[in-house]
């Protein structure tokens, strides 16, 4: 039987997957829609070497769902949908050795480190919109994320280029 684990983020659904496993592998449901707040429109297939560190990333109009095929890694998530004060903020390990998905709404920053080198494969609400691609610093001290870092991230220029938080630039959620 799946289990959901409980979330600081109000939304954010973290579920342990049931796997039926015997010596020819194991299979999994990944998802069922009707279990879902939101129908799926889209899906994309990541692949990160280790020490790859992607995000944080939100959407005002795009919820996700992950799933990490194989590896281990660090997800950080901050929700910015409340428009003052420090955003609640959670830190989880995914490993695709205990196969879990997660749920994450509208206006909660997101973004992951691989631990080792990953593929994960994700769902999205809508179609790719880039007036609907946000950021925010990963290493943003009002977030403060515990990012388990070893030494310097591999962040893309784009990322990189992220703005610390300011409630001036981030859109209202409805």
């Amino acid at each position: 039987m799946p289990t959901e684990a409980g979330s600081a983020i109000a939304g954010v659904h973290i579920r342990g997957l049931e796997v039926h496993g015997d010596r020819r592998g194991r299979f999994c449901e990944i998802f069922r829609s009707a279990a879902m707040p939101e129908a799926f429109v889209q899906c994309n297939h990541s692949h990160s070497a280790a020490g790859v560190l992607r995000g944080l990333h939100y959407h005002r109009h795009q919820a996700d769902l992950w799933y990490l095929v194989s590896g281990r890694a660090q997800v950080g998530l901050a929700d910015l949908r409340r428009r003052s004060g420090r955003p609640a903020t959670q830190s989880f390990v995914l490993d695709a050795a205990q196969p879990a998905s997660v749920y994450i709404p509208a206006g909660v920053a997101h973004g992951y480190l691989a631990l080792t080198d990953i593929d994960i494969i994700y769902w999205v609400t809508r179609e790719y919109d880039p007036a609907d691609e946000h950021g925010v610093a990963w290493n943003d001290p009002t977030l403060a994320i515990g990012w388990q870092l070893g030494s310097e991230p591999i962040v893309s220029g784009r990322d990189a280029e992220n703005p610390e938080l300011d409630w001036e630039l981030i859109p209202s959620f409805s």
